[in-house]
């Protein structure tokens, strides 16, 4: 039989280190625990370990590390009626527990709903092109109006990211071919710019030949030697002007 007396030590030894376990808390260096006394916020706890009153105080654990928030793919129409459906991704911390805690119900949720209709507002005030030419643009725009919104619940957006824009296939088809035409324009102008630049080159060597008389022979010579290199069975002789013009002036005047 175990005395009563021993039986009451055990049970209050037990009733002390219940009281204690529930006194004693242990917060994580990237946490802040925001304290309630009887209800009312009675400060902020840093990491290590940390003690409170039991039945009267309760603490709530709030993480300060950055969070990587999926925005859901939202159906938006451009103001160039245009229907895509856009996803995002939305990067943000805490910088203020007790703001979080106390300003808004669940900043996890409320942030995300917000970043949901922002994306959706912010993207059908902007034209397709835009859309896709300068994202850099519209990221830091929603950025700006996401981190001033919710300043006031203690969270900062640090970045805010478009990952993708799905097209409906006939603006794929659309853009493509618009693709391909500019690929097409581009390479007509830089073929008649190619033209432009050797007629050019042309005309300088054409004046260079005739101002010298010797030029003329060198380049007939020269012909000559490409000419027979490619072991032609045919070779065909081109006779200047100046060989033929007599005899042309012979039979002229016969005939006059």
């Amino acid at each position: 039989m175990i005395p009563i007396n021993l039986v009451g030590w055990i049970v209050a030894l037990a009733l002390v280190l219940v009281v204690i376990g529930s006194a004693v808390r242990i917060i994580f260096e990237y946490e802040r625990g925001v304290i309630f006394r009887l209800g009312r916020f009675a400060g902020v706890k840093g990491p290590g370990l940390r003690f409170i009153i039991p039945i009267v105080d309760k603490i709530v654990k709030i993480s300060l590390r950055t969070v990587a928030m999926d925005v859901p793919p939202q159906d938006v129409i451009t103001r160039d009626n245009v229907s895509v459906k856009v996803n995002a991704v939305l990067y943000f911390r805490v910088i203020h527990p007790d703001k979080a805690m106390i300003e808004v119900e669940n900043y996890l949720y409320a942030t995300s709903q917000l970043a949901q209709t922002s994306l959706r507002s912010v993207l059908g005030q902007s034209d397709l092109d835009q859309i896709l030419a300068e994202r850099d643009k519209i990221n830091l725009h929603l950025q700006e109006i996401l981190d001033r919104q919710t300043d006031p619940w203690g969270v900062k957006i640090s970045n805010v990211e478009i990952k993708h824009v799905d097209l409906p296939t006939e603006m794929q088809r659309a853009m493509a071919r618009q693709a391909e035409a500019e690929r097409e324009r581009r390479s007509k102008v830089i073929h008649a710019e190619g033209e432009f630049q050797a007629s050019k080159k042309l005309s300088q060597a054409a004046k260079i030949i005739s101002s010298e008389s010797g030029a003329l022979q060198l380049r007939f010579l020269q012909t000559l030697t490409e000419v027979s290199a490619e072991k032609n069975s045919t070779i065909i002789f081109p006779i200047p002007l100046d060989l033929i013009r007599p005899f042309l002036e012979k039979i002229d005047k016969k005939e006059s």
